[in-house]
């Protein structure tokens, strides 16, 4: 009789054993799939008007910040509502973009605890990137100075010892571009922590590059930016909505060329399914905003390349600027539970690299 109420009890404490084991295997998937939702943050959106035009002209060819509270271009930031000390990540839009169609990105990123700053660096550019590199460069500056602090809720303050910089299609390049140090102006030193470019695109195709050209068609390690890198791709940017149009990310000018010019660590994301202006809000008003669904393919609905978008960055940033692993790790252990499929997976760390192929 004692023999079995033994055993008895061996089996009862295995069984609790597999439950906690069970509950805390569902604990953390459910800790690092929750970077894809809405975090814990309430957010507010914030427009910054820029400086007086005879101030920041100069400051914008030249990439230096204008004198005085004002920054020299107008910014749409959103962040925290919580008191407290937050990182800032700089999201430099598409080409003839407005910032603001990327409010509800913005707000994804904002509410697991950054600062997001979205510079409207142009109303109308020609093919050169130049001017909005420096103008990029001038608002980094400014935010080094600390007048953004000035401008949010109370007691939300920036901590511009770490600033990421992230950009869209065009903005993708703008940010290679200040990481490799082809602005005007020097960034201070350290300044960017981590760089995140979502689809960008380096010209019309290979050898129509726009200018000054980034990729260097010389293979991995060419593009040697001294922080980690993330490039978020898309399966279909690379196609032609239509037979009169143009690709949206021309093949051979986009984000598998940037990954692969990349020097560890960097990493490499792939939504097989959606388009190049899929992860936009999902109403994008006025003639520009119709272009980002007429002249691009999609996927359909944008709420869930958003919701992958923002937590990739989320999850990236995480791991490279506060120093939290877990996210990217869950994200690269299990990209099945991303909310878009996922075709390519790949890290390339310092000492490893690793690969993944969906299908």
């Amino acid at each position: 009789m004692n023999t079995i109420a033994f055993a008895a009890q061996i089996l009862a404490f295995c069984l609790l054993l597999l439950l906690l084991l069970q509950l805390q295997t569902t604990m953390a998937g459910d800790s690092f799939t929750g970077v894809f939702d809405h975090g814990s943050h309430g957010v507010t959106l914030v427009k910054v008007d820029e400086a007086p035009a005879r101030k920041c002209s100069a400051a914008a060819k030249t990439g230096t910040a204008p004198a005085g509270g004002a920054p020299p271009k107008p910014l749409l930031v959103a962040a925290p509502c919580d008191a407290g000390d937050y990182p800032v990540v700089v999201f430099l839009h598409g080409y003839l973009a407005n910032n603001s169609f990327y409010s509800q990105l913005f707000e994804h990123v904002a509410s697991h605890g950054f600062v997001v700053v979205g510079p409207q660096l142009y109303t109308m550019s020609g093919p050169d990137t130049t001017d909005e590199i420096n103008s990029a460069a001038a608002v980094i500056n400014w935010l080094a100075g600390g007048d953004l602090t000035s401008k949010l809720p109370p007691n939300v303050r920036v901590d511009t010892t770490k600033i990421s910089i992230s950009g869209h299609s065009r903005g993708g390049k703008v940010a290679f571009a200040l990481a490799l140090g082809h602005a005007n102006a020097s960034l201070p030193a350290g300044a960017i922590a981590a760089l995140v470019a979502v689809d960008p695109v380096d010209g019309f195709a290979a050898g129509k590059q726009t200018p000054p050209p980034i990729l260097t068609y010389r293979g991995e390690n060419s593009l040697r930016v001294a922080a980690p890198v993330m490039v978020i791709g898309t399966g279909l940017g690379g196609l032609a909505r239509a037979p009169l149009l143009p690709a949206c990310a021309p093949r051979g000018v986009s984000h598998d060329e940037f990954y692969g010019e990349c020097a560890a660590p960097a990493c490499h994301l792939v939504a097989r399914d959606y388009g190049h202006t899929d992860m936009m809000d999902d109403v994008t008003p006025g003639v520009r905003g119709l272009a980002t669904r007429a002249v691009c393919r999609s996927g359909g609905a944008r709420a869930p390349m958003r919701r992958f978008v923002g937590g990739a960055m989320v999850a990236f940033m995480k791991r490279w600027v506060e120093g939290e692993p877990e996210l990217l790790d869950g994200v690269r252990a299990r990209p099945e539970t991303a909310p878009v499929a996922l075709s390519v997976v790949e890290f390339r760390d310092e000492a490893i690299t690793n690969q993944w192929t969906g299908t």
